[in-house]
């Protein structure tokens, strides 16, 4: 039975037993090692009403990259999540945010970290970023309520868990479930959930924190009562509406014209291709039926920038097996790169088996930022990379000064 910590809102600990089954793997080689597709734990299209303080800036960069809402960040990841979230506790937010007009609305669940005792199913929602998860507060009613909403796409709908909700103190909101359904689009009626909330008991109930409500109402950190801790959000910036996009595979192509527009005065200026390593999450092209065509056209897997000019790329295949290129990049006019890759292997564990290849061409730097990257490559191919290493943030604030 479900415990008060997986109904710690918002992670939806309240599941069905049985997980879906995950997507059958496709019979030939080339489409299990296609391109990997980063989805990013990022919010919807709203637009901004106010700039982001310091401080949410800084979280948000940090939330960059992570996939699964926290799942599979690295531990310097969440070592940086972990700084920015204690520097916004410490810092002065709405005060007694649980009587404030800014707690009100629909908020997106950014980030979270994973107590053990999460169940599967918990984990299979929540951890995928193609589903978007929300948390609806409403305080402020003759029926105050909280609600937790995974949408599984626009077409399909939405699971919606409702509590009942009451305000302990300035921070502190106490909640017990009490109806659930799914809301299917090609349905005229909603599905109930099947789960008896009268008879859990106290395992319904639960209590949230609100650690931290930003003075614009655009980020909120919350603690459930097992010590989970969730990073919500109203409003975006520009890099998360268009990783956001990059996770729902809708419209990328225009967000990305978006981005650039707003940005005009980053691409106007010299830049430098950073480095580090570069995982790429998009592309205007889909890889063709040879995966070693894919990766040694950077179609696939990390692009690492190493100093003095040196560019390497490395691609999972199979069981343990990786391509790996290396090669030398040379600047060749504004934010343009000409591009040598002539050092080609199969590698597993320390040996590897030398490839006869060379690739030419052309990268143009259209974007950079410490986290992300838009270029333009190989036969005009738009590629987004998020960097992934543990690279310091100085080496990009030294470029740009």
């Amino acid at each position: 039975m479900a415990t008060a910590l997986e109904s710690a809102i918002p992670s939806l600990g309240l599941w069905p037993q049985n997980p879906p089954r995950k997507a059958a793997f496709s019979r030939t080689i080339c489409r299990r090692i296609r391109r990997r597709s980063l989805r990013c734990s990022l919010v919807g299209s709203e637009q901004i009403s106010k700039p982001f303080a310091e401080g949410e800036y800084a979280l948000i960069n940090a939330l960059i990259g992570i996939q699964g809402r926290g799942r599979a960040a690295s531990p310097a990841q969440l070592k940086e999540v972990e700084r920015s979230v204690k520097v916004l506790e410490n810092s002065e937010g709405v005060p007694n945010p649980t009587g404030s007009s800014l707690i009100e609305g629909r908020w997106q669940l950014m980030f979270t970290t994973r107590p053990g005792t999460a169940s599967p199913i918990q984990r299979t929602f929540v951890g995928v970023d193609y589903f978007s998860v929300f948390q609806e507060v409403y305080l402020g009613t003759a029926d105050p309520r909280v609600s937790n909403i995974v949408k599984f796409s626009d077409a399909i709908g939405e699971l919606k868990v409702e509590a009942v909700a009451s305000i302990k103190d300035g921070k502190r909101i106490l909640f017990q479930f009490d109806r659930a359904a799914f809301n299917f689009r090609f349905l005229p009626f909603k599905v109930p959930y099947p789960v008896p909330f009268r008879l859990l008991g106290d395992e319904a109930k639960g209590w949230l924190d609100t650690t931290y409500l930003s003075q614009s109402g655009s980020i909120r950190i919350s603690r459930g009562n097992k010590g989970t801790t969730f990073v919500l959000q109203k409003e975006t910036e520009p890099r998360q509406r268009l990783l956001s996009a990059i996770s729902s595979g809708i419209e990328v192509r225009k967000e990305i014209d978006e981005f650039l527009k707003l940005n005009q005065g980053v691409t106007e200026r010299e830049l430098e291709l950073l480095e580090g390593e570069w995982q790429m999450i998009w592309s205007s092209q889909e890889e063709t039926e040879s995966w070693m065509e894919n990766a040694s056209k950077g179609l696939m897997g990390k692009q690492i920038v190493r100093p003095n000019g040196g560019l390497k790329f490395l691609a999972d295949i199979l069981f343990g097996f990786k391509f790996s290129m290396s090669g030398k990049y040379v600047k060749s006019g504004f934010n343009m790169y000409d591009v040598t890759m002539d050092d080609a292997a199969i590698v597993v564990g320390p040996y590897g088996i030398p490839s006869e290849m060379e690739t030419k061409f052309k990268i143009e730097l259209l974007y950079t930022d410490e986290k992300i990257r838009i270029t333009r490559g190989y036969n005009k191919i738009l590629f987004i990379h998020v960097r992934v290493d543990g690279t310091k943030e100085k080496q990009f604030e030294n470029s740009i000064n």
